[in-house]
């Protein structure tokens, strides 16, 4: 399959090949260059990997904010 590059250097995916990899809009790509060829693979989101992975109490809503607040205002002094 093939497609063209725009003049702002877009492409577009065939149909075919967003249906087999179950690509959606928003969905992020990994470009890679390999020995002069691209190769293109939809990127894993890593993210949901760490779900559970830190356990940690309940927060303190007033203090979080405080200690933003103070650090923010250190730029300033």
């Amino acid at each position: 399959m093939q497609s063209s590059i725009t003049s702002k250097f877009q492409t577009t995916i065939p149909k075919a090949i967003r249906k087999h990899l179950g690509l959606s809009i928003n969905d992020a790509l990994e470009w890679k260059l390999e020995n002069g060829k691209i190769t293109v693979c939809p990127a894993k989101d890593l993210f949901l990997k760490y779900k559970n992975a830190i356990k940690t109490g309940r927060g303190d809503i007033k203090a979080d904010i405080e200690k933003a607040r103070a650090l923010q205002m250190e730029k300033y002094r």
